[in-house]
């Protein structure tokens, strides 16, 4: 799916909400995430730190959650990250959030695009190019 340019931004302006709340007092590295979906819903979700580190969730598995708790199944089109410390590179998911994502957009055959945001740059690339050659449902047929 290609985003219109007013699409992107308001991808991009709710996973940078969805950051403001984050819980990030270990790292002090507060993410947003938003998913966009082909009915045009918005689900966002932000990082959520724990003091046991391991127990931490990225800002893209809390807004899978959000979206499967509420019934959805598929139909992911695009995917916004924002790190509000993202000075020079654009943020990108780590390998479990890919992971993650693939899941559902494999749930709907889909490849969406993945904004990956810093303060001056948008890094547009599908989730595909981020996880090649992926482990998905297909695969436990």
């Amino acid at each position: 799916m290609s985003l219109t340019q007013e699409q992107e931004q308001a991808l991009i302006a709710a996973a940078h909400a969805a950051a403001q709340n984050a819980y990030a007092p270990y790292s002090d590295y507060p993410v947003g995430a938003a998913l966009l979906f082909d009915d045009g819903a918005v689900i966002t979700g932000c990082n959520v730190e724990n003091a046991s580190y391991g127990l931490a969730l990225c800002a893209e598995t809390v807004a899978i959650a959000k979206a499967l708790g509420e019934g959805r199944r598929g139909g992911l089109a695009a995917v916004a990250v924002v790190g509000l410390k993202a000075d020079a590179e654009p943020i990108t998911p780590c390998g479990r959030c890919r992971q993650v994502l693939n899941e559902v957009a494999a749930l709907g055959a889909s490849d969406p695009l993945v904004l990956c945001v810093s303060k001056d740059d948008v890094r547009r690339v599908t989730l595909s190019a981020l996880l090649p050659h992926a482990f998905g449902p297909g695969h436990l047929a």
